[in-house]
């Protein structure tokens, strides 16, 4: 009987665990994991047709290379270990940025990792002072450099200063992909440090605003929501929209250095792995409150699968700067966030206030009014919120968002 018991709750683990990962996350992991599978069954090993190739892109033009090398893996820990670092870094990043939109992303960081890893392999190849052709012989496959372009993404959203590299020692976080790259070159040896490289390159290039030309406006993904081919999984529970998607259509990365952020974000996104990987008797723990986050009087705790009243999914929106929406509209997206009833009361007052034009004493400093005039709202409203708010800039944000929904 303990048996029994002890199987149903870790089979009901997973099963909430994989309910718990959004829809194109949980897409790629069963298409990597499937042709992985169909690789094994029917012993495929010629992966030198599929990997990326300098050479073979250069000479013959085989630009499917580009997307064909990182859905094929060449072990079963590499596709192992790619899977469960894309599973909470995904996750995040959709619910940030929404199903069809991270999809772009990741088509448009496979590209831009591709023309670096071309660039950097011809200049190293034809240097006139010491030609090094290796690079342009180098087969690389798997999701690995899509993923370090995603865990550059994911710290500068974060905002923290530091980072944990596998729970062993802190690093500021800017270098912290960096520290990565080395860490992993020096654990696996047969793994491309260029390949991971350009992954790293390509983010900081989007973080940056590079790519801001190339990715189309939030139109472009309501549409191809809103088509007939790509109804069926629109309406799956594990679907995000990108309803109310930023007008820039890019995820803002400017934070201030004591922004709250989600508990993804601020802690180590390897620490989302360990619960799954065997450790020396530890168990599933609640989410606890961390001291960490500073504010009035509150503190913010680590987000569950679909948790509510969550300062995390506040922040998911401000890095986003989409369209405020009101809780229904939010609910009918699939987010599954609402205010608190205490918030939501503490906002409708403080916009009936804001609308009857009443002066409100002045709480905050410039420079957190300054905060809220960078995101795009007007300063009027936002002394107004602000007052209101008694200080707290993530009420006075709701309160703004409130007001223009």
């Amino acid at each position: 009987m303990p048996n029994i018991v002890s199987e149903a709750g870790l089979q009901t683990r997973a099963g909430q665990w994989w309910d718990s990962i959004p829809f194109l996350t949980s897409a790629v992991v069963i298409v990597c994991g499937v042709i992985y599978l169909i690789c094994i069954l029917v012993g495929y090993d010629s992966f030198y047709e599929v990997c990326f190739l300098p050479e073979a892109i250069v000479s013959h033009f085989q630009v499917y290379r580009i997307y064909t090398s990182i859905i094929f893996h060449g072990s079963l820990l590499h596709v192992l270990f790619n899977m469960l670092a894309l599973v909470p870094l995904g996750s995040e990043l959709e619910r940030i940025m929404g199903s069809i939109r991270l999809l772009y992303t990741i088509i448009l960081l496979a590209t831009s990792n591709a023309i670096f890893h071309l660039i950097i392999a011809l200049v190293v190849a034809h240097n006139p002072f010491h030609p090094f052709e290796h690079l342009m012989n180098e087969c690389a496959i798997g999701f690995s450099g899509i993923l370090f372009s995603m865990i550059v993404i994911e710290t500068s959203l974060s905002g923290v200063q530091s980072r944990s590299v596998f729970g062993l020692f802190n690093v500021p976080a800017k270098w912290y992909a960096f520290i990565l790259l080395v860490v992993f070159q020096l654990l696996m040896t047969n793994v491309s440090l260029l390949g991971h490289l350009c992954g790293i390159l390509s983010g900081f290039a989007y973080t940056f605003g590079l790519f801001n030309f190339l990715i189309p406006g939030p139109s472009f993904y309501t549409a191809i929501e809103s088509s007939s081919w790509l109804a069926s999984c629109v309406r799956r529970p594990k679907f995000i929209l990108c309803s109310g998607g930023n007008p820039s259509a890019y995820i803002p990365t400017y934070t201030a250095q004591n922004s709250p952020s989600s508990a993804l974000f601020s802690g180590n996104i390897w620490r989302n792995l360990s619960s799954w990987m065997p450790q020396r008797g530890t168990t599933a723990q609640p989410a606890q409150d961390d001291p960490r986050f500073p504010g009035r009087g509150r503190t913010l705790g680590s987000v569950q699968n679909t948790a509510v009243n969550s300062d995390s999914n506040l922040q998911a929106r401000l890095l986003d700067n989409s369209r405020p929406t009101s809780p229904s509209d939010i609910a009918a997206a699939g987010a599954g966030e609402r205010l608190s009833n205490e918030r939501q009361l503490q906002v409708s007052d403080a916009v009936a206030v804001g609308a009857g034009g009443y002066p409100l004493p002045q709480v905050a400093s410039e420079e957190q009014i300054q905060k809220l005039l960078s995101m795009g709202f007007e300063r009027t409203q936002v002394e107004v919120a602000i007052a209101a708010a008694d200080g707290d800039l993530n009420v006075a944000v709701e309160i703004l968002m409130s007001q223009q929904g």
